[in-house]
This record gives structure tokens, C-alpha cells and sequence, in this order.
């Protein structure tokens, strides 16, 4: 006559219980991320191929999550406000173009204000840090170019309207090739080939961000191999 099988103990019943419930999770992560791998070659495969509404849908996804996002430490306000306010203007199957606006900077200095940071300062510091958010920050988004186009607020007798003040395509083949932690802004877009113009003061002049023609700022300043 066959003995009867010992019954586990209960201590035996929860080990057996927790292995199970381990293994289930495990399995679960599992499934997960392969998921989320599957996903991750779907679209970088659809981006490969050049597929515009991929690009735009993924593009427009980070850039409406960043006017949402807090600002990162160390990040100057009225650069990353400029980052925030910055709209998508054009898709394609190798560059992503935004508007972004910049204003000069002021601060109290005895009974005036003074200006302590010009509108063209500040759209050097939103272009850098646009840019390099462009180029690097869009998951499953890897551009040859990105383009930013900086405005300003003009006045004149008809009011107030906004002009371009710097654009810049910059290239990823350049942009590789730039310390981006230890350059200044203006460093970086003098480095991205930035196109700006300044009158006989100093002041930025509107530009046409469609023309085409050399950079004002034809310098490249390369991190040190």
C-alpha cells in the first residue's frame, strides 16, 4: 500500500506562494519591456524610412510635454520660457524647424531700469538649449537637422509685431562635435552657424530666417579631442 504524501507545512505553503508570486512578476516586467522594445523598433523603423506623420507625431508629443515639464536645475528662466512657448513649425523627412520668442532682460539700477541681458543674448541662450533638446531629447527621433527661429518684439507706428532675430540649422554632424556643458550659448550657436545681423549699436536687426546665404558667424568652435 502506497504511504500518503506529507502535506506541506504552512510556512512551506507561503515560501511556495511567494516564489509563485515572484515568478509572476518577473514574467510580468518581462512582457513589459518587451513590449516597449517592439514599440521603440516600430517607430525608429517608421523614422528610418522617412515616414513624415511618424516624425510629426513624435516631434509634436515631446514638444507639447515640455511646455509642462519643470525647469530642470541650473537653467535660466527666460531661456527655458522660450523653450516652453516654442511651436513647431515644419516637418520633414530630415529636419524639425520651431518658432521660439526671446525679449531682452531688465533689472532695477537706482530709480531706472536698466537692461541687463539684450534680446539677442537671450535668443542665443532659447536656441542653444532648443536646439540641443531637438537633436538629442526626442525619443526615437534622430534628425540630420533642426531648425530654430527666434523672434522679437518690434515697434514702430503700425504697433508691436514680432521679427526674426537669429536662425540657426543646426547640423547633428557640428553639434556632435560641440561641448555643449562647457560652451556658452553664444559659443554654441557661432559654432551651429547662427544667422543674425546687428545695426551700428549693436542691436539686433530682423532677418529673414527663409534666406539663403552664408552665416554671419561663419566660426566653429570644436571640443577638445
Amino acid at each position: 500500500m502506497t504511504a500518503p504524501l506529507p502535506l506541506l507545512a504552512a510556512s512551506d505553503w507561503g515560501i511556495a506562494v511567494a516564489i509563485a508570486v515572484i515568478l509572476l512578476l518577473f514574467l510580468a516586467v518581462g512582457w513589459v519591456i518587451l513590449q516597449g522594445t517592439r514599440a521603440q523598433l516600430y517607430w525608429r523603423r517608421r523614422v528610418e524610412e522617412g515616414d513624415v506623420e511618424a516624425i510629426r507625431m513624435l516631434v509634436a508629443d515631446e514638444v507639447a510635454r515640455w511646455k509642462t515639464m519643470r525647469m530642470p536645475r541650473g537653467a535660466a528662466p527666460a531661456a527655458w520660457h522660450g523653450v516652453q512657448g516654442a511651436e513647431l513649425v515644419d516637418i520633414s523627412p530630415d529636419r524639425v524647424r520651431v518658432n521660439a520668442s526671446a525679449e531682452g532682460q531688465y533689472a532695477g539700477m537706482g530709480a531706472e531700469r536698466r537692461e541687463t541681458s539684450s534680446p539677442l543674448q537671450e535668443a542665443m541662450a532659447v536656441t542653444a538649449r532648443l536646439a540641443e533638446m531637438l537633436l538629442y531629447d526626442i525619443p526615437n527621433v534622430r534628425l540630420p537637422y533642426a531648425q530654430v527661429d527666434v523672434y522679437s518684439t518690434y515697434r514702430d507706428e503700425h504697433g508691436a509685431a514680432q521679427r526674426c532675430i537669429l536662425s540657426t540649422i543646426a547640423s547633428r554632424e557640428v553639434a556632435d562635435n560641440l561641448d555643449w556643458d562647457e560652451m556658452t550659448p553664444e559659443e554654441i550657436v557661432r559654432g551651429l552657424g547662427g544667422r543674425f545681423s546687428l545695426d551700428d549699436r549693436g542691436n539686433a536687426l530682423p532677418i529673414d530666417p527663409d534666406a539663403v546665404g552664408p552665416s554671419g558667424v561663419p566660426a566653429v568652435f570644436y571640443k577638445d579631442d
